[in-house]
C-alpha cells in the first residue's frame, strides 16, 4: 500500500480552535474530486462537494476533510447518502453556528 492509500484509509476528521469564535463568518471548500461507488452498478460516480459554515469555537483542518472526503472513493454509496453522512459527521464534530454540505 502507497503512503497515500495508508493515510486515505486512516482518514478521520481533525478541528483547530477557532482564532475568532466572536465573529461570524463564512469557510466555504469546494472539492471537485470528489468520487464514490454506485451501490447499484459498481460504476464511479463523480460530484462537486461544497461544504458551506459558519464555525462556533472548531474549524475543521483542510488536509483532514480533502483525506476524509477521498476515503469515500472505494465505498458502495450514494449521492445523497454520503452528502448526508459529510453533514453528520462535520456537524457533529464542529457544532457550527451553520452548515450546509
Amino acid at each position: 500500500m502507497k503512503y497515500g492509500e495508508k493515510e486515505i484509509k486512516d482518514a478521520k476528521l481533525e478541528t483547530w480552535e477557532n482564532p475568532t469564535p466572536e465573529r461570524d463568518y463564512t469557510i466555504d471548500i469546494t472539492f471537485p474530486e470528489f468520487s464514490c461507488l454506485c451501490p447499484r452498478s459498481g460504476y464511479p460516480d463523480y460530484a462537486t462537494i461544497r461544504v458551506k459554515y459558519i464555525p462556533d469555537m472548531k474549524v475543521v483542518e483542510l488536509k483532514s476533510l480533502k483525506l476524509y472526503l477521498n476515503s469515500y472513493r472505494e465505498k458502495y454509496i450514494s449521492h445523497e447518502e454520503s452528502t448526508n453522512r459529510i453533514y453528520r459527521d462535520l456537524n457533529d464534530l464542529l457544532k457550527p453556528r451553520m452548515l450546509e454540505v
